[in-house]
């Protein structure tokens, strides 16, 4: 699961009226070592509440910080309040998610018997892996944990040997997505992802429409060079929009936050799963479908292109169209932001000209994409791409090794997906996954279903069930395989499943507030209700899967897919 907290603070001070244009010039940095401001409400004698901002330092793993002064306090006060100490972190495994979790693996491994298709080995596997992702969706330890038990398990009960249990940490494809966190981090440091979306402000920015249509299309831009949708939303674009509402008054908490920050904060949240899904590598679970995919025997050759193609058409619909959905069902009180682009324009020229660690990240993350496009034909692959960009940054000095060593993401993805993928791969290997599709395929030919038909349920069945999920990556290695196998088994042709079940995995990101990394960043800036959350999630997810189906559907015909 992706994680990424960069939301600005608030704190309670004495201080002096700012004003609107320095509210948001001042809002968003993008740099690890730059300082950011923060939001500061002041309570002073008068009965005038303002607003300032006071710089304190913040890296990509900094936590939201509320700070509370009395009314009376000065800021020459001597004395300060008594400081309580906070109460002690409870440690270890929660103890009833943990025995559900592993009553489930008991369950199936004593208490079901074994089909005679299947061999005890590969029953026992089944078991450990249900709990494994009884585990994910029940948390009763960090998913990097609960995995690392996961995987103990089976080679302490001789169901898998040592070197196949840790077989998927050589994997290409998750490398890839590790390498994918340290180009996120690059973007935030050199602050080229805050430039571009001030840009697109400053140019489309007169009204709140076109704000959002601003910054839904800069975050369609950066996707495919920045694979982290938690990274783009908390170190780009959360900030952005926090210091466009505030400086038009509207405030999170209160009613004032409908005047506009409600309305930017869901449209990009919508839309951010279609950005994810218009590119491979805008999303570190789409490289993941693909690589599940090719375990089953469904390979695409020139996974980029061919990804883009297939994705181009839906995703753009959906990305024109969701703006001005929520601008009908969720409107903003404030319809106009005439000052929007002259604030942009003083931002841009307070930021100076573009670095040369900026100018750096464009070349490296240009060299990337182009051999990530046409390196097949030369003999690169992907992962190898991403490595020789990796270098190329470290060299120069836009990233250092303990940026790296600090994206703890990064590690804890490596740890937790390989341990997916590999016992993913031994339930395919021994038969399992057939076994399971060979069941369900059999259960829909006697309601003598189509093949499209099948496609329809398997697919809505693929997406609702993420309400049960807290990870779209941890979605992806517990259930892509099977679904895709039951799809097959159904007579879906392989790559129209593949890709559809991959599309899924991206737009099912904002069906609530535990979806995805983006959805906790997004609704932890405390603009929208819980129950908003959930209502325009599941709205949008019935427009999404009508947009995808619809047009998709005729594209992808035209494309041959099917």
């Amino acid at each position: 699961m992706e994680s990424l907290a960069l939301l600005p603070t608030l704190s309670l001070s004495t201080t002096t009226t700012t004003s609107k244009a320095t509210a948001f010039l001042r809002s968003s940095t993008t740099s690890l070592h730059h300082r950011r401001p923060h939001l500061s409400l002041s309570l002073s004698s008068t009965p005038k509440p303002t607003l300032t901002f006071s710089s304190h330092s913040h890296s990509l793993s900094s936590k939201p910080l509320l700070a509370l002064k009395p009314l009376n306090a000065t800021a020459s006060s001597s004395s300060s309040p008594a400081t309580t100490s906070p109460p002690p972190t409870k440690s270890g495994a929660k103890l009833i998610p943990l025995i559900l979790s592993v009553s489930v693996g008991l369950l199936l491994r004593f208490a079901v018997p074994k089909p005679a298709e299947l061999t005890p080995q590969a029953w026992q596997l089944l078991a450990i892996f249900l709990s494994t992702v009884a585990g994910l969706v029940l948390s009763p330890l960090p998913v990097g944990a609960w995995a690392f038990l996961g995987v103990t398990a089976s080679v302490v009960t001789k169901t898998l040997p040592f070197p196949t249990a840790f077989c998927a940490f050589t994997n290409e494809v998750i490398w890839l997505i590790v390498i994918s966190f340290f180009f996120a981090r690059g973007f935030v440091k050199t602050g080229l992802g805050d430039r571009i979306a001030t840009y697109f402000v400053k140019w489309l920015g007169k009204s709140t429409l076109g704000l959002s249509y601003g910054l839904t299309i800069s975050e369609a831009l950066v996707a495919p060079a920045m694979p982290s949708t938690t990274a783009r939303a908390g170190g780009i674009f959360l900030p952005i929009i926090k210091s466009l509402s505030i400086s038009s008054g509207s405030l999170p908490g209160g009613e004032s936050r409908k005047k506009l920050g409600t309305y930017l904060i869901m449209t990009q949240f919508q839309s951010a799963g279609n950005s994810s899904a218009l590119f491979l590598t805008a999303a570190a679970q789409n490289l993941l479908c693909l690589k599940l995919a090719e375990e089953l025997g469904v390979k695409i050759a020139s996974p980029w292109v061919f990804w883009l193609k297939a994705a181009s058409l839906p995703a753009f619909v959906a990305l024109l169209l969701t703006p001005l959905i929520l601008y009908k069902l969720y409107p903003p009180e404030l319809k106009d932001t005439p000052e929007a682009p002259a604030l942009a324009a003083e931002k841009l020229k307070n930021m100076g000209p573009v670095t040369k660690n900026e100018w750096v990240m464009v070349g490296t993350m240009l060299l990337a994409v182009s051999l990530w496009v046409f390196g097949e034909k030369i003999g690169v692959s992907s992962v190898v791409a991403a490595m020789l960009g990796l270098s190329v940054l470290l060299l120069l000095g836009v990233l250092d090794w303990n940026d790296c060593l600090n994206e703890k993401s990064a590690w804890d993805t490596l740890a937790w997906f390989a341990v997916l993928v590999g016992m993913a791969s031994q339930l395919t290997n021994l038969g399992i996954v057939s076994w399971m599709s060979g069941c369900v395929a059999r259960s829909l030919k006697t309601m003598n279903l189509s093949w499209p038909a099948a496609f329809g349920i398997l697919q809505a069945a693929y997406f609702f069930v993420h309400y049960l999920f807290a990870s779209q990556t941890g979605h992806v290695g517990a259930l892509y395989s099977a679904f895709l196998a039951m799809n097959i088994a159904s007579g879906v042709p392989g790559v129209l499943a593949a890709l559809a079940l991959a599309y899924n995995t991206n737009l099912f990101g904002a069906l609530t507030h535990y979806s995805s990394g983006q959805a906790a960043v997004y609704y932890g800036a405390g603009y929208v209700d819980l129950p908003d959350v959930f209502k325009m999630g599941f709205i949008m997810a019935v427009i999404n899967a009508t947009i995808w189906t619809v047009v998709g559907g005729v594209w992808w015909k035209i494309l041959g897919i099917y």
